[in-house]
C-alpha cells in the first residue's frame, strides 16, 4: 500500500503562515498526501510562537518541525513541553526543553519522525548529528521513518542521505530556503532532496525585502529587515513510501507558487 509523506519548506513569516493557510489543505488534498511535516522555525522570523503553531496545526500539519531558531521565541518554550507534535533538534543539549523525534500514529502503523541539525556553518556546536541518529535508530521500531537535516552545507545533507539511504524512509534537507532539484529515490530505497525550499514571498531574499538584505551585503547602515511583499509560494516535497517496505517509490516536487505579477 503506498503512504505519501508531504514535506512542506520553512514557513518564513506572516506571509508564509498565510500561504499555509490558504493551500496546505488543498496540496494535502491534491496529492493525496498521507501525513504533513511543515518545517515552522522562520514563522515569526526569528522562531515560532505557539499561535502559529496553531495556525499551522489547523491548516492539516501532522507534525512541526523546527531548527537554528527553536528558541526565537521564548514563549515557545512551555508549548514544546507540552506538545509532542512539535519536534526541535535532537542533538542539542540533553537539557535542552521539548524532544528531537516522535513516534506518530497513523492508518498504516506508527510513523517515526527525526529532527536534526547540522554542524558545518552553524553558529554553535550541537552533537553530532551522524553519531546520534544511529543511537536513535536503534530505539525505533517503526517500519516508516523519516529524517529531516536542518543545515547549511549540501555535502552534510547528501551525505546523510546516503549514509541512512535503504535504513529509513525519507531524508529531507532544510534552512537555506532554496529548494534543490535532486528529489529522488537513492540507490538502497531512501527518497531524498537536499532542500524544501521554504513557503513565503517570492520576490524575496529568503523571505525578506531584497533591498534590506543588498544593503547588508553592500555594508551600507541597514535597517530591521522585513518580510517582502506581493506573491508568495509553497515548496514541497511528496514521497511515496511503500508502507509494507518502508522504503519510498517516488519523491517529487510538488510547489505552489503565485503569479510572478509586477508590485506596484
Amino acid at each position: 500500500m503506498d503512504f505519501r509523506i508531504l514535506a512542506v519548506g520553512d514557513v518564513v513569516g506572516t506571509p508564509g503562515v498565510e500561504r499555509i493557510r490558504r493551500s496546505l489543505r488543498y496540496l494535502k488534498r491534491k496529492t493525496d498526501a498521507d501525513f504533513v511535516i511543515v518545517n515552522g522555525e522562520n514563522a515569526a522570523g526569528v522562531g515560532m510562537t505557539p499561535e502559529q503553531a496553531e495556525d499551522i496545526f489547523d491548516a492539516g500539519a501532522d507534525v512541526i518541525t523546527l531548527g537554528n531558531h527553536t528558541f526565537g521565541k521564548r514563549e515557545l518554550v512551555s508549548y514544546l513541553e507540552d506538545n509532542s507534535r512539535v519536534l526541535r533538534p535532537a542533538n542539542y543539549a540533553p537539557q535542552t526543553p521539548g524532544r528531537g523525534y516522535g513516534v506518530y500514529d497513523s492508518k498504516v502503523g506508527p510513523i517515526a519522525v527525526i529532527d536534526l541539525i547540522g554542524r558545518c556553518g552553524m553558529d554553535y556546536g550541537p552533537d553530532n548529528p551522524f553519531l546520534l541518529v544511529e543511537k536513535l535508530l536503534k530505539d525505533v521500531s517503526a517500519k516508516i521513518v523519516l529524517v529531516e537535516l536542518h543545515a547549511e552545507a549540501t555535502s552534510e545533507k547528501l551525505a546523510m542521505g546516503y549514509m541512512l539511504d535503504g535504513r529509513v524512509s525519507a531524508v529531507w534537507g532544510t534552512h537555506t530556503h532554496v529548494p534543490t532539484a535532486d528529489a529522488q529515490v537513492l540507490p538502497k530505497g531512501t527518497g531524498y532532496v537536499t532542500d524544501l525550499g521554504m513557503t513565503g514571498p517570492v520576490n524575496s531574499v529568503l523571505g525578506i525585502r531584497p533591498e534590506l538584505s543588498i544593503a547588508k551585503f553592500r555594508g551600507d547602515l541597514t535597517q530591521r529587515y522585513q518580510w517582502a511583499n506581493g506573491p508568495t509560494k509553497l515548496e514541497a516535497v511528496l514521497f511515496t513510501i511503500d508502507s509494507e517496505s518502508g522504503l519510498c517509490r517516488k519523491a517529487e516536487r510538488v510547489d505552489i507558487k503565485d503569479e510572478n505579477t509586477a508590485q506596484r
